[in-house]
């Protein structure tokens, strides 16, 4: 049995090590998006069903079913795997299941990107600069110094395409019809991580809400944001250790 990790934007595979690191398991695998952390291939066009469809493709080359986690946008594609082919999981983790709520809407920077203009630009500035100016915008927004070393180096041109294309695929309704969807997910056990204080992906309230549609168990990180498995890798582990302790 494999656990596979899934980051999100705008970051790569670094975003686990610090959990990885005090996890008490060695069959982990580390899948990043394309775009984040990863090459985009020719033809690969960043919307919310191809990396959904990816997701699919590279657990099916897997052969047998996985313990799935994902974080941010790649915490919405496992919910997305999650309703499209259970059959692939043992059980899932994300910590996105907000966006699928019917009254989510997008945060500050993402309805920047969704729009024409203003989202090209703001994508050249928080993907543009020094490698130092990058990891400096990761610190500010509740970072590690050596976690965001490791992200600034994945971030550039390619990246910003991706953010780009992903975000304007998920601009509201796509999201709420997505999750009309989330009961499927309930075939397999899922667990939806909280922390308490994210502000990227809904409220509590919604969050909570589509767990329960989805037949997910939830998990409040009290006092952790969106960078939960960096900000308590620790505590982030029992979370997921535990949870899955219930199915082997």
């Amino acid at each position: 049995m494999t656990a596979v990790f899934v980051n999100g934007n705008p970051e790569s595979a670094a975003i686990w090590d610090p959990l990885l690191a005090v996890l008490d398991r060695t069959d982990v695998l580390r899948l990043s998006p394309p775009g984040f952390g990863a090459p985009i291939p020719a033809g690969f066009d960043c919307t919310v069903g191809s990396y959904r469809d990816w997701l699919v493709a590279e657990l099916v080359a897997l052969g047998e079913p996985v313990d799935l986690v994902g974080h941010d946008l790649g915490g919405s594609t496992v919910v997305g795997v999650a309703m499209a082919r259970p059959d692939l999981l043992r059980t899932w983790a994300s910590d996105s299941l907000g966006v699928f709520d019917p009254d989510y809407v997008w945060h500050g920077q993402a309805l920047q990107w969704q729009t024409s203009g203003v989202g090209e630009k703001s994508i050249a500035d928080w993907m543009g600069g020094t490698a130092d100016d990058r990891v400096e915008r990761m610190v500010a927004m509740g970072l590690t110094r050596p976690v965001a070393t490791r992200l600034a180096a994945a971030q550039g041109p390619e990246m910003g395409r991706a953010i780009l294309a992903f975000y304007r695929s998920a601009a509201q309704p796509t999201m709420a019809e997505l999750g009309r969807n989330l009961p499927a997910a309930a075939e397999r056990p899922g667990l939806a991580v909280l922390g308490t204080e994210d502000r990227f992906v809904g409220s509590e309230e919604m969050r909570r809400r589509s767990a329960a549609r989805a037949g997910a168990r939830v998990a409040a990180l009290d006092g952790l944001g969106h960078y939960w498995m960096v900000q308590d890798p620790v505590r982030s582990a029992r979370v997921l250790t535990s949870f899955w302790a219930e199915y082997d």
